[in-house]
């Protein structure tokens, strides 16, 4: 399983069944008929959590009511896809769920976006990026730190760098691209060291 993928689903579990921070304010009591229904159907469950696992049991349910019946089948889905994994990629999730929540707001809402963005994108081009993500985890890792080092350079690119660099590629024959692309793949040569 791939570090996004474990990271989408820690995401997902989280947010969809694990539910987030309970919050410093005092608990809310059950506020519907439907609460107070949770609450008779487990009584002995209700009577031995602390007022924080109560909250954050209320919270959930009325997160869960608050769902789409597809947000509700993908929680499913996500639950069981984690009841089936095994004790180590439980906790790889459960670590990157961690990690997920010790981020700062704004870099959590940076990833939030760009996971709603991928979504948006059609399946096969998301399939596309999800075949290059799994070729890049399977790059050793020199290889995945020269990648890198070549996505710094396009990043730091200004858009008009970077439309001319596109117009270079369009215009190379498919064997100029192939050589390219090979090229792209080895790392670059040490630095040199010193002179003796």
């Amino acid at each position: 399983m791939g570090v996004r993928t474990r990271w989408l689903l820690a995401a997902a579990l989280g947010l969809l069944v694990i539910g987030g921070t309970v919050p410093a304010a005092a608990p809310q009591p059950p506020a519907s008929p439907e609460e107070r229904e949770l609450i008779e159907r487990n009584p002995e469950r209700w009577r031995r959590a602390t007022p924080a696992e109560r909250q954050r049991m209320l919270e959930n349910y009325r997160r869960w009511k608050a769902m789409s019946p597809e947000q509700r089948e993908a929680a499913r889905e996500n639950l069981e896809r984690f009841r089936s994994m095994s004790p180590a990629e439980r906790h790889r999730v459960l670590s990157d769920f961690q990690r997920w929540n010790e981020l700062p707001d704004a870099r959590r809402r940076e990833l939030q976006q760009a996971y709603d963005r991928f979504q948006q994108l059609p399946p096969d081009r998301r399939e596309r990026i999800l075949e290059r993500q799994r070729q890049f985890e399977a790059m050793p890792p020199e290889q995945r730190e020269h990648v890198m080092q070549n996505w710094e350079r396009w990043r730091r690119m200004t858009p008009a760098e970077r439309e001319a660099a596109r117009q270079r590629w369009e215009h190379m024959t498919p064997d100029e691209r192939r050589a390219a692309r090979e090229q792209w793949k080895r790392p670059p040569p040490p630095p040199p060291g010193p002179r003796h």
